[in-house]
């Protein structure tokens, strides 16, 4: 029999289209020869469903009419528990659609790739390519990620952050504190959101105001962060795991504006969104060998220390005037899952997707290795538990 991959995508977030475009693609390169495929969306009410009209891309125009010619689904939160269960069974149905063996989620941004999908995954226990709740969460984070990464020694740039609430309560204080730490011009992000949205440039105290109160619509947690003016943006790809991994040969995308938009990366410069191998480009990156070399091991580095797996991306800014190499942020779930970088780099997609199916079962195979409980019935013990009411211990 094949293997089953179940390919989760969509959810309960602002990159919700995008995540079905890079599902879309990843499905189609699956080998149907080696592998069965069963697509699993996310509505935007968080509802799960599957079937054969969800590989059509172009189904997605009408969602009503598409949802009516699938299959709505759950999981039951049970450890082993690897089955596809209707939500409504006709008399004569079986209540098991089908049973996955793998999962490969292709989810984007918050809800979603952010770990809480993720520990979904870990509780029931099925075998899953990417990085798990813990790498998500601090990759997602763009705060949590770069405290992280300048403790390891990766180069990031200086940043200020706070919460939505003590922007209400200490506004005057915050403001002082991003003029005396990097000053302007700035950039304004929420911490916990990918594909661009929320981010503004601020040249001065009404923009960095404004572009805040734009920011603090989509997240509780911001960050600002000094801006370079003449930067340019490097990507990289690494695929494996934090202990076994490669990398890709660089990208430099090519913006419309200041900051690299959400059309720059998903629409290609047309009026239909294609993802992100749709967007203006040069693969490879026209850099001088040391410093391509250098962003390779700090990508590699990033991938490293976050505790990552499967597939990231890692996005670069070099100082042009200064030379400095920084990192932006990491996609532990990318765009496209990054295959163009790896059809550039000699691997192509089928095989890819191949990789991420062998870096699953084998990541499962290391955990079956590890001891997950104590086996010992302290309620058999004589005298019973102590720390209760009764019996317990007095300090």
């Amino acid at each position: 029999m094949k293997t089953n991959i179940g390919v989760f995508f969509g959810g309960r977030s602002t990159e919700h289209e995008i995540s079905v475009i890079s599902a879309s693609q990843a499905m189609h390169a699956i080998d149907r020869d080696k592998y069965d495929v069963t697509p699993i969306y996310i509505t935007k009410q968080g509802k799960f469903y599957t079937g054969d009209a969800l590989f059509d891309v172009a189904n997605y125009r009408d969602i009503p009419s598409l949802l009516s010619k699938c299959t709505q689904v759950y999981m039951e939160p049970s450890y082993g528990d690897y089955n596809l269960y209707r939500v409504k069974k006709g008399m004569f149905e079986k209540p098991i659609v089908t049973t996955l063996d793998v999962a490969i989620p292709v989810l984007h941004g918050s809800n979603v790739e952010d770990g809480i999908f993720e520990g979904v995954l870990e509780t029931i226990g099925i075998p899953y390519a990417g990085c798990n709740t813990l790498a998500s969460a601090n990759g997602m984070d763009k705060i949590t990620m770069k405290m992280i990464l300048r403790e390891s020694g990766v180069p990031v740039i200086d940043y200020v952050w706070f919460t939505d609430k003590e922007w209400f309560k200490k506004r005057d204080e915050i403001i002082q504190r991003i003029e005396t730490k990097i000053g302007y011009p700035v950039i304004v992000k929420p911490a916990n959101l990918g594909s661009s949205v929320g981010i503004g440039r601020a040249a001065d105290r009404d923009q960095l105001i404004q572009r805040i109160e734009t920011a603090e619509k989509y997240s509780s947690r911001l960050i600002v962060e000094h801006m370079v003016d003449n930067l340019k943006e490097i990507n990289c790809s690494v695929l494996g795991d934090c202990d076994d991994y490669r990398m890709s040969v660089l990208e430099e995308p090519i913006k419309s504006a200041e900051i690299l938009s959400y059309e720059d990366k998903y629409m290609g410069g047309t009026k239909g969104a294609k993802g992100m191998q749709a967007s203006q480009k040069r693969i490879p990156a026209d850099l001088p060998a040391d410093m391509t070399e250098r962003i390779q091991y700090l990508a590699g580095e990033t991938f490293r220390v976050l505790g990552c797996h499967g597939v990231s991306r890692i996005d670069f800014i070099i100082d042009d005037d200064s030379k400095e190499i920084f990192v932006n942020e990491i996609n532990t779930i990318p765009g496209s899952l990054s295959f163009y970088l790896w059809e550039a780099t000699g691997l192509k997609f089928n095989l890819l997707m191949d990789e991420l199916v062998r870096l699953a079962l084998r990541r499962k195979r290391e955990q079956e290795q590890k001891t997950v409980s104590y086996d010992a019935n302290i309620f058999s013990l004589s005298g019973g538990a102590k720390g209760g009411l009764k019996g317990g211990v007095k300090h």
